[in-house]
């Protein structure tokens, strides 16, 4: 019999967690996406770095996802680039202002960023470049890295900001200091990260809000077929002719 030491578990229960008590931030985020969707705007996501990169490809050009998704893609932070790399560039301070200068949002933009430790240098300094561009921000993180976290730690920011501080709608994955959530007797590091399958489903979650309330407004929201269906490219094909001179990543 398999045994996963409570892997399972513990996910579906930090699931449940965030299902129950974050349902409401879900919600209003979710209101700032069909907004962004009625005035026919982009929907633009960035990963601060490393694995929560992954979670912005999960929401581009997905079966079943909304086409006015605009991934901020910025391969030197993503787990694409080499590890030790990625790693000195998500610390490096202003990286995050140029990566969102150069895709040149602008006032009452949409972005969402993921980044569940929320204090580091290509997060943080993401987040204020857009709030001077009068960016609307979602934030999807995690409270305990933001609050157990040393104030000195090297990692964070230099300005001490958290994720959430800058923030107009927060949303908590309560990933816990560390990630992984599994001990095996006989191994005293942990294992089995938990906020890939936590972010990718607040992500899912989004999608499925805005998509809900877009129809109760008599909105149609812009949702791809999968490409490799019958009649997929076809079905796309307007949508495509839409947004691909508007989103670098088409």
């Amino acid at each position: 019999m398999l045994n996963d030491f409570g892997y399972m578990e513990q996910a579906v229960a930090l699931l449940k967690r965030v299902k129950d008590e974050q349902a409401e931030n879900i919600q209003k985020a979710a209101g700032l996406m069909t907004e962004a969707i009625r005035q026919d705007r982009l929907i633009s996501v960035y990963g601060g770095g490393g694995h929560t990169t992954l979670v912005m490809g999960e929401m581009f050009f997905r079966a079943g996802g909304l086409c006015n998704i605009n991934p901020i893609m910025e391969t030197g932070i993503s787990v694409f680039n080499q590890a030790l790399k990625y790693l000195e560039l998500e610390r490096c301070v202003n990286f995050g202002r140029s990566v969102m200068k150069y895709y040149d949002l602008q006032k009452d933009d949409l972005l969402i960023i993921f980044h569940n430790i929320g204090i580091n240098a290509a997060t943080i300094d993401a987040a204020l470049e857009a709030k001077v561009r009068g960016v609307k921000i979602i934030a999807v993180a995690s409270s305990l890295w933001q609050q157990e976290m040393p104030a000195d730690h090297f990692i964070r920011h230099p300005s001490g900001k958290n994720i959430f501080d800058l923030a107009d709608v927060c949303i908590d994955d309560y990933n816990p200091v560390g990630d992984a959530i599994v001990t095996v007797p006989g191994l005293e590091t942990p294992i089995a990260p938990v906020s890939n399958i936590v972010d990718f489903t607040i992500a899912h979650w989004l999608e499925i809000e805005t998509v809900r309330q877009c129809v109760a407004a008599g909105i149609v929201p812009p949702v791809w077929n999968s490409a490799n269906t019958p009649g997929g490219d076809s079905k796309n094909a307007a949508y495509v002719a839409t947004y691909k001179p508007r989103i670098k990543s088409l």
